[in-house]
């Protein structure tokens, strides 16, 4: 029996929202700026829709839309439902606010936790489906287009028209694999996403043919990967102190999955979370059974808190290479 939350009943899909175009460089920040300095506006949505929109984003109307968009599901802003306000999340806020971590996205850990927010959870749905339940390394466009078609059937879905999911597809394919800009394009369609740097997918050398890189991420740093293992544990396993090494390795949602972690790179990552948490977390082999132990929940500001850890030692660095 196929699980997951894809698969229950109610879930509702999201196959479009982004109006074709891939997550641009310097869009969250300019998302978030417009709805940070709206939050003296009881009706703010108009920051997005209003008629000055256009303005104040220098894009096209279905540019800030897109915009709007990816801030939403990356976690940067939220949009309540029954609400008429929107708001800067926290994850916002350490990233792209005032002494913002990484305003400008030069730092892997806010691409790898954007990343995080977009296959970790279940919103976009052919995101979630591609790294959680499709079965081989290597894809063609062709059968992500073919899967996600059977399963909006299987789950009958409504507004899941086989034109809607082959835009998703070729926007998810164009959010991890770099593009080739044609000689007349314009400056904001020659950025490529900031997500394809992650080197998650990458083409075959075959036409519309492409394979999902796993094995060790270098890149990504413990404190993001303790953000996106509590994330999952609170989500998924609500609050058990313990959690095995197949869920953490194998369920829909779990982080290795999301991040194309081989098993002994798991066990890698999930040995340095004891002292990446201070003791919180730690990692257990006892009696051939493996599985991550957790001495009490922890709550959402904890989980930036291990973030931080990411950026600061990324500045040390800096600051290392600068004096010597």
């Amino acid at each position: 029996m196929l699980r997951g939350p894809l698969y229950r009943d109610d879930y509702s899909p999201q196959l479009s929202g982004h109006e074709t175009f891939p997550l641009r460089y310097g869009w969250l920040k300019k998302a978030f700026d417009a709805v940070q300095n709206s939050l003296d506006i009881d009706d703010n949505r108009a920051v997005f829709s209003g008629p000055d929109a256009i303005a104040r984003f220098g894009v096209g109307k279905n540019m800030v839309a897109s915009m709007r968009h990816w801030a939403n599901v990356s976690g940067i802003i939220d949009e309540p439902p029954g609400q008429k306000r929107i708001e800067t999340t926290s994850l916002g806020q350490a990233i792209f606010g005032e002494n913002g971590l990484d305003p400008y996205m030069e730092n892997p850990a806010t691409s790898w936790l954007i990343h995080w927010h977009l296959c970790g959870r279940p919103t976009k749905t052919t995101w979630f489906w591609a790294f959680h339940h499709y079965p081989s390394i290597s894809f063609e466009r062709q059968t992500l287009i073919t899967g996600i078609k059977k399963l909006a059937e299987d789950c009958k879905w409504a507004r899941a028209a086989v034109n809607t999911i082959r835009r998703d597809v070729g926007c998810f394919i164009r959010t991890y694999v770099a593009q080739s800009a044609p000689g007349n394009a314009g400056y904001e369609d020659s950025l490529d996403s900031p997500l394809t740097e992650l080197g998650l997918i990458r083409p075959s050398g075959r036409r519309d043919e492409y394979r999902f890189v796993r094995g060790p991420k270098t890149s990504l740093g413990s404190g993001v990967f303790c953000y996106a293992v509590t994330d999952f544990w609170n989500r998924s396993f609500g609050n058990a102190n313990t959690l095995s090494f197949e869920a953490l390795n194998h369920e829909p949602g779990c982080p290795a999955r999301v991040f194309l972690l081989e098993e002994n790179d798991m066990v890698d990552m999930l040995v340095t979370l004891e002292e990446t948490s201070n003791g919180i977390y730690r990692w257990s082999e006892t009696a051939g059974l493996k599985q991550l132990i957790r001495s009490r929940r922890l709550g959402s500001d904890e989980e930036l808190e291990y973030v931080k850890q990411d950026y600061s030692a990324v500045r040390h660095q800096e600051l290392t290479y600068a004096v010597g």
